[in-house]
């Protein structure tokens, strides 16, 4: 097949991405050609099946090999791609779609420190059990579409929502859609072509950082602080990149749980106003947020901010109810898009949604999961500094910690590691721009409870072989 050189500068997963890419290049492995299981090609070539497993990942994500459950690796039968559109050279290895997808067909595995969602029993099931039989007491049209910016005493609701976070807007002005990321994904296209110099949080949202790849946007990594953005490193980028759009998120960020200050916020709004930027302010972990503060979209009452949240995180991730706020103009032509690529949304989901919502005991169910959340945060903070790990940011809030600890230098392997022992880890590297190589990882402290994962770290971080 091809020999692999372990005294070569190349790193021996390069070794194996381009050995079996040039064998697929030049015919001699055809579409639909099975290639080796992963541990039969780590014993044949004398390496650890963790390389194998970082290359097999890489030839996924760059099109060349697809994964069949409890079949294997096999030659993709389509044109192969390697670099995405506006992002010629790119090193474009495990892309965070593909670890979407292995997240989700994952989601039995029996410990999820790394997932993105809460525990069934801490959501508000109560609620939507009251709401589901309601709701199957009521006469429902089940031959049409429905709205095609949503059930509208829903939007009527989050019109009054955000008028309790100082945002002033319409009913018309709100628009639902199939969870944030079909929001984001249509804020996207609405805002974004291909070469535009785009700037996101670095680290940053998983799913939003491909759907703009795919646009062939230019990622900017504007860094996060524990207090919000560098701000001196921001300003730099805008006079440089001149962007078009900022994709941020404020509050409770994932993977990092930092906060921007307020004083953060008005320069974020200052710049782009000043340099006639768009800013999308994805506000998801709003109602995980025990403190009043104001959004970048209260600052900015949406003249440049486009406002995008979900009931998704707090009330059921299976519902995917999410909104998009934002200034008429702008509101038309995603309600456009929205038509063009869905149709409407679920007006069943929206209306058991609202239901919850208008529950009596739906305050008392935040108040109670943000308590709940604390205390996690606080337990598991204390674990992770008592081995050694160092934490970005305490926020004592919503779902996430980001950590390293000195003796973890690659997040990736220890996630492949820690796959076999029954544990999903959220490795930092796909939370990046550059989907480069790093030592961080977030921790979701609401899965983050088991003895097994803290003895699984322990020997990780002593050195004591897994």
């Amino acid at each position: 097949m091809f020999t692999l050189d372990p005294q070569n500068t190349t790193p021996l997963v390069m070794q194996i991405v381009e050995g079996f890419r040039d064998l697929i290049e030049s015919g001699a492995l055809r579409p639909g050609a099975k290639a080796p299981s992963i541990r039969q090609f780590a014993h044949a070539h004398g390496v650890s099946v963790y390389t194998v497993v970082d290359a097999y990942d890489r030839l996924v994500a760059q099109g060349f090999f697809v994964s069949r459950p409890h079949s294997g690796f096999f030659v993709r039968r389509r044109e192969v791609r390697t670099n995405l559109p506006g992002q010629p050279g790119t090193n474009y290895n495990f892309d965070s779609m593909w670890y979407l997808r292995r997240v989700f067909e994952n989601r039995k595995l029996r410990m999820k420190p790394g997932c993105g969602w809460l525990p069934g029993e801490w959501l508000f099931e109560e609620g939507l059990r009251r709401s589901l039989r309601s709701l199957a007491s009521e006469p429902v049209d089940l031959g049409g579409y429905g709205e095609p910016k949503g059930f509208l005493p829903l939007r009527q609701l989050v019109r009054d929502l955000l008028a309790e976070q100082e945002i002033v807007l319409g009913a018309d002005q709100v628009l639902l859609t199939n969870g944030s990321s079909q929001a984001m994904d249509m804020v996207a296209r609405r805002m974004v072509q291909p070469g535009d110099a785009v700037l996101v949080d670095e680290p940053g949202y998983p799913n939003l950082l491909f759907s703009l790849r795919f646009l062939g946007a230019r990622l900017i990594g504007v860094p996060r602080t524990p207090s919000g953005y560098d701000l001196a490193a921001l300003e730099e980028l805008v006079l440089v990149h001149r962007p078009k759009v900022f994709f941020t998120q404020p509050r409770l960020q994932s993977p990092t749980g930092s906060v921007a200050h307020l004083a953060h916020l008005h320069r974020v709004v200052q710049l782009a106003e000043r340099y006639q930027f768009m800013v999308v302010e994805n506000d998801i972990y709003a109602d995980l947020d025990p403190d009043p503060r104001p959004s970048l979209a209260s600052l900015d009452q949406l003249q440049r901010v486009v406002y995008i949240s979900s009931f998704s995180k707090t009330i059921s991730p299976n519902l995917r109810v999410g909104y998009v706020a934002a200034h008429p103009d702008v509101l038309e032509d995603l309600a456009q898009l929205k038509m063009i690529s869905g149709l409407t949304s679920s007006e069943f989901s929206e209306r058991l949604v609202y239901g919850a919502l208008i529950d009596g005991r739906w305050r008392k169910h935040l108040r109670g999961l943000r308590e709940r959340l604390a205390q996690a945060h606080q337990r598991v903070a204390d674990r992770l500094e008592g081995l050694g790990f160092e934490l970005f940011a305490e926020p004592k809030a919503g779902m996430f910690l980001w950590a390293q600890h000195p003796r973890i230098a690659n997040a990736t392997e220890l996630a492949y590691q820690a796959a076999e022992q029954d544990i999903l880890l959220g490795p930092g590297h796909l939370f990046s721009t550059d989907l480069a190589p790093t030592p961080w990882m977030r921790f979701n402290v609401a899965f983050s409870a088991d003895d097994d994962l803290w003895d699984f770290l322990r020997r990780a971080t002593a050195g004591v072989p897994i």
